[in-house]
C-alpha cells in the first residue's frame, strides 16, 4: 500500500491539520490506550505513547509507563519524526550526539523508536513510539509492526473525525471514499497497470459566480441534481462516480479502455447532456481526462492532473481535454511566476536596486529629433533563473490581485527617479502604464497626486498610459478617474491604440492628450500601402480630436520617414534606443541633446 507523501516545510499547514482534528488536550481514550498497550507488549518495553507534535511541545494522547502527558518539543525524537515524516530509531540515546543531553536521556531513557502518524493529505501529526531504559536494536519485522500500529492509530483518528463517505446532497461517494478506494486499488495485484480517469466539471468559477448572483444557491442545486441523475444513469452503470467537490465528479475507466474511444464517448455524453438540460445556457461542462499507473501515481497527483486537463479545456473551449505534460508545465510555470513575483514584490523597496527595477525608453519629437520624454518599463531578474520576460510575467500578474501593488511600486519608483533627474537638471515627461483595476480604485487619483507632492514634482511631469480595453471595462468609473487626474494636471495617453474595441464617442470625450499607435500597425509600414493608409487615418482622427500621436516600435529610418510624412508627432523604438537603466538613460539623453543642438 502506498503511504501518503509527507509534505516538508509546511509547518503552519501541518499544525492546522493537527488542530482541526481537536485531539490536543482531550481526555484519555480506551481505543487509543488499547493500541498503546499492545505496542508496549509487542516490543516488551516499559514505555509506549501516541505522541502528537504541537508547535512547542509533544503531547501524549495515550501513554504507558509515563506519568506526565507532555514534554518540550526541543530535542524530542518525536519532533524529528514530525519534521521528517519518516520512522526514527535511536538504539542508544547516550551515543547519539543530538539526544545525549535531551530530557529523555537525562530521565534514563536509552532506546527510542517512532513511526509517523500521517494524514491522508501527507501531514505528519506525530509518532507512535516505544521507549526503553536499555539500549537495543530493532528488526525489520519490528519496524513493520510499529508502522502497522501507527496506521491503526490513524485509522482510529479518521474514524472519529471523518466527515463521512457519502455526499449528503447527491448520495454519491465523496472525496474521502475516492481516496480510500484509490489506495485499495493501488494495494491490489493490478500494480503497474495503465488506467484512465476523468473529472467532470459542471461550470467555470465565473459561470458559477454569475449564476449564483442572478438566481441564488437553489440554481446550483438544480444544476448538480440534473448532472447527478444523468451520471448515475449513464457513466454510473460502468464505473463508480465520486462527488469530490460541489460541482465536480471523478471516475476511473475500466481496465483496458482505449483512450480515443473513451474521449469520444465522453464527448457524446456532453452532447446528450447539452441537448436535454436547460442549464447548458448558463453553465458549460468540461471533462478532463488523465492516464495513471496503478501503484505509481498517487491520488493527489492524479487529481491535480485532472484539474489541469479541465483548466486547459476551459481555456481552449473544448469539451473533453486530455492531460498534457506540456500544458501542465505551462500552468506550473505560471503558478511559479505568481508565487515568486509575489514574494519579490513583498520585499521590493521603491528606488532601491533589487529583483525589480525600471528601465526607460526615450520618446522622440519627430519634428526636432529631441528626446522629450520616456516610458518607464518594469523588469524582473530572478536570483536563480535570471531575467524573466515582461511579455511572460506582466500579463499573468495583471490577472491577479497583485496588480494594484505593482502599479504602486512602479509609480513610486518612477517618481523617485524623476525627482533625482530633476535635481541633476534632466527635466522630461515620464510615462507609466496603468491597468483597468487602478482606474476603478476610489483613491487612485489621490494617491497619484500625493506622490507627486511628496517628491516635489509638477503633475505635468507624469503621464499615465491606459489601454483601450481598460477604458472600456467600466467606462463611467474610468472616465471619472481620468477627469480627476486631468483636472490635477497629470497628462494622459491611450496606449496600444487600434488594438482594442474603443468607441469614438468615448475617445472624443476622454480628457487625454496623447494617442499611442500600437507597434503592430507600425512595423512594415514602409512597404505596406494598407498600413500607411490606416495609420494616416488614425493620425488625422487623433489630430482632429486634439491629441498628439506617438508611434511605437519604430526600428528603421524608412519607418521614421513614413511617419514624418503622414504627420506623426512622436516616436519610440529601437531605432533610437532600447530601454535603459537610469544612469545609461541620463547619459544617452545628454548625448542626444548635444547632437540635436549641433544640428540646429
Amino acid at each position: 500500500m502506498n503511504l501518503p507523501l509527507h509534505r516538508p516545510h509546511c509547518e503552519a499547514s501541518r499544525l492546522e491539520a493537527l488542530r482541526k482534528l481537536n485531539l490536543l488536550d482531550t481526555p484519555p481514550s480506551e481505543a487509543f490506550d488499547r493500541i498503546t498497550r499492545m505496542a508496549a507488549q509487542m516490543f516488551n518495553l516499559p514505555i509506549a505513547a501516541v505522541s502528537l507534535t504541537d508547535s512547542d511541545r509533544q503531547w501524549f494522547k495515550s501513554r504507558v509507563g509515563v506519568e506526565h502527558d507532555t514534554i518540550p518539543r526541543m530535542k524530542a525524537p518525536c519532533g524529528q519524526v514530525a519534521d521528517q515524516g519518516d520512522m526514527l530509531v535511536i538504539p542508544d540515546l547516550l551515543l547519539d550526539c543530538h539526544y545525549r543531553d535531551s530530557i529523555l536521556a537525562e530521565s534514563g531513557i536509552r532506546f527510542y523508536a517512532g513511526a509517523p502518524l500521517l494524514t491522508q493529505d501527507g501531514y505528519c501529526l506525530g509518532a507512535m513510539c516505544v521507549l526503553g531504559t536499555e539500549p537495543r536494536a530493532i528488526t525489520e519485522p519490528e519496524r513493520e509492526a510499529l508502522r502497522d500500529l501507527a496506521a491503526m492509530v490513524m485509522a482510529q483518528i479518521e474514524l472519529r473525525h471523518a466527515l463521512g463517505r457519502v455526499d449528503p446532497f447527491s448520495g454519491l461517494p465523496n472525496r474521502n471514499q475516492f481516496v480510500d478506494d484509490f489506495q485499495d486499488m493501488t494495494a491490489d495485484r493490478q500494480q503497474g497497470e495503465e488506467r484512465l480517469a476523468a473529472l467532470v466539471n459542471l461550470a467555470s468559477p465565473e459561470q458559477l459566480s454569475n449564476a449564483l448572483r442572478a438566481m441564488g444557491p437553489s440554481y446550483l442545486d438544480e444544476v448538480v441534481g440534473e448532472a447527478v441523475r444523468m451520471l448515475k444513469s449513464t457513466i454510473g452503470l460502468d464505473s463508480t462516480v465520486y462527488h469530490i467537490s460541489p460541482t465536480e465528479f471523478v471516475f476511473v475507466a475500466r481496465p483496458g479502455t482505449d483512450p480515443v474511444e473513451f474521449c469520444v464517448g465522453l464527448e457524446n455524453w456532453l452532447r446528450r447532456r447539452a441537448a436535454s438540460l436547460t442549464s447548458r445556457f448558463v453553465t458549460t461542462a468540461r471533462i478532463g481526462v488523465a492516464p495513471f499507473t496503478v501503484g505509481v501515481t498517487g491520488y493527489a497527483d492524479l487529481l491535480r492532473n485532472l484539474h489541469s486537463a479541465v483548466q486547459h479545456g476551459l481555456d481552449q473551449e473544448c469539451g473533453v481535454s486530455m492531460f498534457s505534460q506540456e500544458q501542465d508545465a505551462l500552468y506550473q510555470r505560471r503558478f511559479w511566476l505568481v508565487n515568486e513575483f509575489g514574494a519579490t514584490l513583498d520585499g521590493a523597496i521603491p528606488g532601491r536596486d533589487g529583483q525589480l527595477r525600471l528601465v526607460f525608453q526615450p520618446k522622440i519629437n519627430l519634428a526636432t529629433g529631441a528626446c522629450i520624454g520616456a516610458e518607464a518599463l518594469l523588469r524582473w531578474t530572478h536570483p536563480e533563473f535570471g531575467d524573466v520576460s515582461p511579455g511572460e510575467f506582466i500579463p499573468i500578474i495583471e490577472r491577479t490581485s497583485m496588480v494594484r501593488a505593482v502599479t504602486n511600486w512602479v509609480l513610486e519608483t518612477a517618481m523617485v527617479q524623476l525627482a533625482e533627474w530633476r535635481i541633476e537638471g534632466l527635466e522630461l515627461e515620464l510615462a507609466v502604464n496603468v491597468s483597468a483595476v487602478n482606474l476603478l480604485e476610489p483613491d487612485f487619483c489621490v494617491r497619484v497626486i500625493d506622490g507627486l507632492r511628496r517628491h516635489g514634482l509638477p503633475p505635468s511631469s507624469l503621464s499615465l498610459e491606459i489601454t483601450e480595453s481598460a477604458l472600456m471595462q467600466n467606462p463611467k468609473v474610468a472616465q471619472a478617474t481620468l477627469r480627476a487626474l486631468h483636472a490635477a494636471g497629470v497628462r494622459l495617453a491611450i496606449d496600444d491604440f487600434g488594438t482594442g474595441y474603443s468607441s469614438l464617442t468615448y475617445l472624443q470625450s476622454l480628457p487625454v492628450q496623447v494617442v499611442k499607435i500600437d507597434q503592430g500597425f507600425i512595423r512594415g509600414i514602409e512597404s505596406d500601402e494598407r498600413k500607411r493608409s490606416l495609420v494616416s487615418a488614425m493620425i488625422k482622427l487623433a489630430h482632429d480630436l486634439g491629441h498628439r500621436v506617438v508611434a511605437e516600435g519604430v526600428e528603421t529610418p524608412e519607418v521614421m520617414r513614413v511617419l514624418e510624412r503622414v504627420g506623426c508627432d512622436e516616436a519610440q523604438g529601437y531605432l533610437y534606443a532600447r530601454p535603459m537603466p537610469p544612469q545609461a538613460f541620463a547619459q544617452w539623453f545628454a548625448e542626444r541633446r548635444e547632437e540635436v543642438l549641433a544640428l540646429a
